[in-house]
């Protein structure tokens, strides 16, 4: 096409190559493959054809194409003004009669389309919504009342209403391109999992959240038929958002787990964001379940060695469980949890206040003679065993070279043990080994080796039921949890 292109620029007149140069042009455009040889081809066309100043439908294509091409260069403020000339011509044109009606209704479509693209990429959402709906108004004049490509069009203008928060106005669309979807290409067809999709947003806009969640179970269903997992992904975080919504924060927390295991990092986090904000708007009403639902997030940012956001979050739990008396045990295991999660990261004098706490609200909670019976619990309910809290507040002294509060704490975790009777036979002749190391150290004559007793690393928060797996720790490697 191209090397035909040269041979005409000998024999050709200007008008025709412009001609040529807008077929081109369009051609180049429509590939996307490279916009700036597109740009060339479309200048050229634009100037061969605008030379009598005469308004024509080939000069509103060249115009719109120049808006078009620098809207995929990212030139915004170009593209705008070439596309605001077109509509203007365009304008003119059916004024005056100058074309028919059939020929400017597709290239008006096209600018008005253009013109809703690039005010939207600038931010002009609200202005845009009129061009992308004049753009919907030609189609309906244009296409059959009920093909395919209308309802596409419906979608995406109930898409962009909802984008700008105005769900009252989407709906209507959202709901015509359901009707026109299952009506022309069955209930299980993937147009009709998007518009099922759009509507869970929608519905979830106005607070109908029962809608919304019965809409985006729809789309999972049929997008899980398809094998389509990237979408099915998405209307997985939207359907998280919408569980946390009905404050079903156990179901909420499963789908975010889900989610993290399927995807990769960057959009694990955004998952996790997104449900973050949510929560925070569910602080007050719910603080209890808030505050379970932030440690469990925290569990999944730390699979992602995200240390820092897990503990921002551990914090936040925390601030929460604090004024709630009857979650004194809780708000020891979270602020264990944040302890532990300090000396991974090598910051043993900022984990101890938190050990220390969680030490005491634990003992306070439980009482000291009844190691045995939080053991017998600890693997199933809801707190983390305060035998290993004291546990880890030894391995935070010995750090620091404090043997006589290290031993100090050692001792309540062997005595512990033995008041837990012959099931922990092993964890009792461990502990006492680390007394034996921690004693030898504390006397200088140090056989320079750290204590390697696993440390606890739950896969659960306060509200699992789950047991909590053991993780070798070791004082020079924050990475060895893993």
């Amino acid at each position: 096409m191209l090397r035909a292109f040269k041979d005409m620029e000998a024999c050709f007149d200007e008008r025709e190559l412009g001609l040529a140069s807008l077929k081109i042009g369009l051609k180049l455009d429509q590939e996307g493959e490279d916009p700036e040889k597109a740009l060339s081809f479309a200048d050229k066309a634009l100037k061969a054809l605008d030379q009598d100043g005469k308004p024509s439908i080939l000069v509103a294509m060249a115009l719109q194409l120049m808006g078009s091409v620098n809207y995929s260069l990212k030139r915004f403020n170009d593209s705008l003004g070439y596309l605001n000339r077109a509509n203007k011509l365009l304008g003119r044109l059916e004024e005056e009669r100058v074309a028919s009606v059939e020929d400017i209704r597709p290239v008006m479509h096209a600018v008005q389309l253009e013109l809703g693209n690039v005010k939207t990429a600038m931010g002009r959402r609200e202005e845009a919504l009129g061009n992308l709906k004049k753009a919907l108004e030609i189609k309906e004049i244009t296409l059959e009342k009920d093909c395919k490509e209308l309802g596409v069009a419906y979608r995406d203008l109930a898409e962009a209403y909802a984008s700008v928060l105005n769900f009252k106005e989407a709906l209507p669309f959202g709901l015509k391109a359901l009707e026109i979807h299952r009506k022309e290409l069955g209930n299980n067809s993937v147009e009709v999992a998007h518009d099922r999709r759009i509507l869970g947003v929608i519905y979830t806009g106005m607070e109908e959240h029962e809608k919304a969640l019965e809409q985006n179970e729809l789309s999972q269903k049929i997008l899980k038929n398809w094998g389509l997992s990237s979408e099915l992904l998405r209307s997985e975080i939207d359907a998280a958002n919408m569980q946390i919504a009905l404050g079903k924060y156990d179901e909420a927390i499963n789908t975010l787990k889900g989610i993290v295991q399927q995807t990769d990092k960057d959009n694990s986090k955004r998952c996790l964001e997104i449900a973050c904000g949510i929560l925070d708007k569910k602080e007050t009403v719910s603080p209890i379940e808030v505050a379970e639902a932030y440690s469990e997030i925290s569990m999944q940012y730390e699979t992602m060695n995200e240390f820092e956001i897990a503990i921002s979050l551990l914090k936040r739990s925390l601030a929460l469980l604090e004024k709630q008396p009857q979650e004194q045990h809780s708000e020891g295991s979270v602020s264990a949890r944040i302890g532990w999660l300090l000396l991974l990261k090598g910051e043993v004098p900022q984990a101890i206040p938190y050990l220390e706490s969680a030490a005491e609200i634990l003992k306070e909670s439980f009482g000291s003679k009844h190691f045995g019976d939080i053991m017998d619990v600890s693997l199933g309910p809801h707190h983390v065993d305060s035998i290993e809290t004291c546990q880890n507040l030894s391995k935070a002294y010995s750090a620091m070279g404090s043997y006589p509060l290290a031993i100090e704490f050692q001792q309540q975790v062997v005595d512990a043990w033995e008041g837990h009777g012959a099931s922990a036979e092993d964890e009792l002749r461990e502990a006492q080994h680390i007394l034996e190391e921690l004693k030898t150290n504390a006397r200088g004559t140090s056989t320079n080796q750290f204590p390697t007793k696993a440390l606890p690393l739950p896969q659960h928060s306060l509200a699992s039921r789950n047991s909590h797996p053991n993780v070798s720790f070791n004082q020079n490697s924050a990475g060895s949890m893993r």
